[in-house]
C-alpha cells in the first residue's frame, strides 16, 4: 500500500482540472432566513466556471435535477459542461465531504482519498454526505483509498475535511492546531500532531509542515485553514491579516503571519508572503460571521474571490488581479453565502487532468 501511494501525488489547486465537483443548495437549514437567494449565488458561480470547464453537480432527485437544469440554463449557464448526478447531499460543502483527488502522471492513473466525514464533529446529520466519496469513485471507476492511523495496530479511519489543510502539490503543506489538536470538534481521537505528519507524509507524499495556530472568529469548523491562508504558487501563500486592533481576529492573525514569516518550503527557502486585509465584520442575525477572502478558488482559467459589500473588497481584488495575471479574477458577492459558515472553496473539489 505505501508504495502505491507514493506512486501518486495531490496536484496543487491551479494544475489543470478536468472537472469540479458541486453540489446543488437544497438545506434550508444552512441559511436561516436567506435560503431563496442562495440558488443564485451558486448558480452564478457555476455560470461562469461552465463558460470554460466542466461542472460535475449534485442533486437530490430527478424532480430537482429537472428543475435546477432549466434554472441553470435560463440564468445563461453552459449546460453542455454540466453533468447531472442524482445524490442526495446533506450540504453542499463539497470541499469537506467530497474526495481528495491523487494523480500518477507516469501510469497516467488517478485513485482518490476517501477520509471519513462527520460534520466537522459538530452536527449530527452527515450520513448522506458520507456516501459522496463512494459515488465518485463508482462512477469514475477508480481506486479508493480509505486513509487510516499510520503506524497503528488497530484500525482507525481518518476523518479530515480538505478545507483543513492547504497543499502546495510538492511537499509542503498548511494546517492549523486549532482545527487539527484541539479537544473541541475533535476529529480522531488521540491523535497528536506526529500523527498527522505521518499521515500527510504517506497519503500525500507532504514532508514539510507549517502549523498555524488559529482560524477565524465565527467559523464553525474550528480552525480551518482555507479561510486563514492559502497556497497561490509552491512557493508564494496569500494570509489573512487583520489591521484594526481591537478586531477579535487581530492577535490570532498577527501570530499566524509570524509563524509563516519563520516558515520555509520544501526547498528551505523563505516563502513569499502576500497579505490580504480582512473585511470588515460581517454580521448577520447578530451572528459574526466567517467572512474571508481568502475562501477563493482556483480554476482553469478564472479565479473566483468572495467579496461581501464592504470597504475592503476593492483593494483586495486588487491585490489578486496582480498576482493572478494569466487568470481572469471575478468578484462573487458572497454576504449571503457567507451565513451558513462557508463560500466558495468550501463548495468546491477539483478533479485534477492527468
Amino acid at each position: 500500500m505505501s508504495k502505491k501511494i507514493n506512486a501518486f501525488r495531490m496536484p496543487a489547486e491551479w494544475e489543470p482540472q478536468k472537472s469540479i465537483w458541486m453540489s446543488w443548495p437544497q438545506n434550508k437549514n444552512d441559511w436561516p432566513g436567506l435560503f431563496e437567494k442562495i440558488p443564485n449565488v451558486v448558480g452564478k458561480i457555476i455560470k461562469y466556471l461552465t463558460k470554460h470547464q466542466r461542472i460535475d453537480l449534485l442533486v437530490n432527485n430527478t424532480k430537482s435535477i429537472d428543475s435546477t437544469r432549466i434554472y441553470l440554463k435560463k440564468i445563461g449557464c453552459n449546460i453542455s459542461n454540466i453533468k447531472f448526478h442524482k445524490l442526495k447531499t446533506d450540504r453542499l460543502w463539497l470541499r469537506d465531504s467530497g474526495p481528495i483527488f491523487l494523480v500518477n502522471k507516469k501510469k497516467r492513473r488517478k485513485c482518490m482519498l476517501d477520509f471519513k466525514f462527520n460534520a466537522w464533529s459538530k452536527y449530527k446529520n452527515f450520513r448522506n454526505d458520507n456516501k459522496i466519496n463512494s459515488h465518485i469513485s463508482k462512477y469514475l471507476n477508480i481506486k479508493s483509498i480509505i486513509p487510516k492511523k499510520v503506524n497503528s495496530k488497530k484500525f482507525q479511519r481518518v476523518v479530515m475535511e480538505g478545507g483543513a489543510f492547504d497543499y502546495n502539490g510538492s511537499g509542503s503543506i498548511l494546517l492549523t492546531r486549532e482545527c487539527l489538536l484541539s479537544s473541541k470538534q475533535e476529529r480522531n481521537k488521540g491523535f497528536k500532531k506526529i500523527d498527522y505528519e505521518n499521515l500527510f507524509s504517506k497519503y500525500l507524499n507532504a514532508k514539510n509542515f507549517i502549523w498555524l495556530n488559529k482560524g477565524i472568529v465565527g467559523d464553525d469548523t474550528h480552525g480551518h485553514i482555507d479561510d486563514i491562508a492559502r497556497f497561490v504558487s509552491k512557493s508564494t501563500i496569500m494570509i489573512a491579516i487583520e489591521n484594526n486592533r481591537s478586531d477579535k481576529n487581530y492577535k490570532a492573525l498577527k501570530e499566524n503571519l509570524k509563524i509563516l514569516s519563520n516558515s520555509y518550503d520544501e526547498n528551505g527557502k523563505k516563502f513569499k508572503i502576500i497579505k490580504i486585509p480582512m473585511p470588515s465584520p460581517v454580521v448577520i442575525d447578530k451572528t459574526r460571521v466567517p467572512a474571508s477572502y481568502l475562501n477563493f478558488f482556483i480554476s482553469n482559467k478564472i479565479v473566483l474571490v468572495p467579496v461581501f459589500n464592504v470597504n475592503e473588497d476593492k483593494k483586495v481584488l486588487k491585490i489578486f488581479r496582480k498576482f493572478f495575471t494569466n487568470r481572469k479574477v471575478i468578484a462573487i458577492d458572497c454576504s449571503d453565502l457567507i451565513w451558513g459558515f462557508g463560500a466558495i472553496h468550501c463548495m468546491t473539489q477539483q478533479e485534477p487532468k492527468i
